[in-house]
Formats: structure tokens, C-alpha cells, sequence
């Protein structure tokens, strides 16, 4: 995995829909599963979000928060 990579993704906004500006990292556990059950959209950013799905499955995510950039 490329460090570079999981640290765009995980502060990627959201662009659209209900969590419009949060950061990926921070989208509901069950927000990304509806993804994953419906296809995430294609392109980076259903990459990105396929990704954080992977991520939260996991239970990763206490070690990446402190990697949020924060403004």
C-alpha cells in the first residue's frame, strides 16, 4: 500500500450526499457498507471509498486519525 495513497483518501471530503465535507476517514461504518452493497462510484474517489471500507472492516481506523490533517 502506498503511504501517500491512504493519506489522500482518508482526508478526502466527501463531495456529495448527506456527509457532504467530511472527511472519508470519518463517514459512518454503515454509509460505506450501503456502498459496498450498491457499488462504490467509479473513478479515485470510489477507489478512495472502497478503500476507508477496508479500513473501518478492519478496525484500523484509531491509527489513522492522527494522520487527519486538520485545518
Amino acid at each position: 500500500m502506498n503511504e501517500q495513497l491512504l493519506l489522500e483518501a482518508i482526508n478526502q471530503t466527501m463531495p456529495f450526499g448527506k456527509y457532504r465535507g467530511r472527511r472519508l476517514l470519518e463517514l459512518p461504518e454503515p454509509y460505506l457498507v450501503w456502498f459496498h452493497k450498491q457499488g462504490f462510484p467509479p473513478g479515485k474517489l470510489g477507489e478512495q471509498l472502497a478503500l476507508i471500507y477496508e479500513v473501518k472492516l478492519n478496525g484500523m481506523e484509531p491509527l489513522l486519525y492522527p494522520l487527519l490533517q486538520r485545518d
